[in-house]
């Protein structure tokens, strides 16, 4: 953040309002768009977090914390934004008219390794504190360690005894992820595409879910549901619908953020005009 000469701070870029309150079906459409102009890179990338995904459900199913198979889920997701940057790359060299390939998506990571590398470690908390709570919810309720997944299944999903946990477990589950989706609806698109700090990008991000609640309300609940269905499909739906939620989350950054320093590699593609933003040495 910048000081002004009354000593308070001014952000270094504009949070707009948007008027239409259903924007989350034009960013989506958008996202599909750019999906169907990389399908090659798109598939790639999301592929590479279902393999993750099922690595990790085999390893603990195999010994023996299948239940824990849920609060995996939640952890990829709530590590998410970090681990698409690759994709923000995509989406942007589509939007400049630029080619795509799988090494520019790795090279993303590089842009401002040192601010992503912050907010990876503040999700990566926020992980650990969630698997955490859920271990803690569960020996609230039944006083043993999480069963196998059948006896899970059996026990707790299944069974009246169990609702109780599932419900507030439920509810804590959207406490973190209202929390992480407030944190990096913006701050992560904005670290990549802005040289900007960690803080200013994280006060951003609230700020725009703020002035703009309605219609980031809507957008949260169309990433839990398209998530969920990729979930629900054991991780292979999220082959699609990582790289499409990821592109959408772009253009709605876009939307949302106007102005800003910029990157000396990125000043010779910005117009030419009092109002654009200045690069930084």
């Amino acid at each position: 953040m910048a000081a002004t000469e009354s000593g308070t701070y001014q952000l270094p870029v504009t949070i707009r309002s948007l008027s239409a309150v259903d924007r989350s079906s034009d960013w989506l459409g958008q996202g599909w768009r750019d999906f169907r102009k990389a399908p090659g890179v798109s598939l790639a990338y999301g592929g590479a977090v279902v393999v993750l995904g099922l690595i990790l459900t085999v390893g603990l199913v195999s010994a023996g914390l299948g239940s824990l198979i849920l609060p995996l889920a939640g952890g990829l997701m709530i590590l998410a934004p970090v681990l698409v940057v690759g994709l923000y790359d995509v989406a942007r060299c589509l939007e400049a008219g630029l080619p795509v390939s799988l090494a520019s998506c790795f090279h993303a990571f590089g842009r401002s390794a040192g601010q992503l590398a912050a907010l990876g470690v503040v999700l990566l908390v926020c992980y650990l504190v969630w698997v955490q709570c859920a271990l803690f919810l569960f020996a609230l309720f039944f006083s043993q360690q999480p069963p196998p997944l059948d006896r899970f299944l059996e026990e707790v999903v299944f069974s009246l005894q169990g609702a109780p946990l599932l419900i507030l477990g439920s509810v804590v589950g959207a406490v973190f992820a209202a929390v992480v989706f407030a944190v990096t609806a913006v701050s992560v698109p904005l670290v990549y595409d802005r040289p900007v700090d960690v803080l200013t990008a994280v006060g951003v991000s609230l700020l725009a879910v703020r002035q703009n609640f309605k219609v980031m309300f809507g957008w949260a609940a169309l990433i839990a549901l398209l998530t969920a269905i990729g979930i629900a499909t054991a991780f292979v739906g999220l082959a699609v619908a990582l790289p499409v939620l990821a592109y959408a989350t772009w253009h709605a950054y876009r939307d949302l953020i106007a102005g800003g320093p910029v990157y000396p590699e990125d000043a010779a593609s910005l117009p030419t005009s009092p109002s654009a933003p200045q690069p930084v040495p």
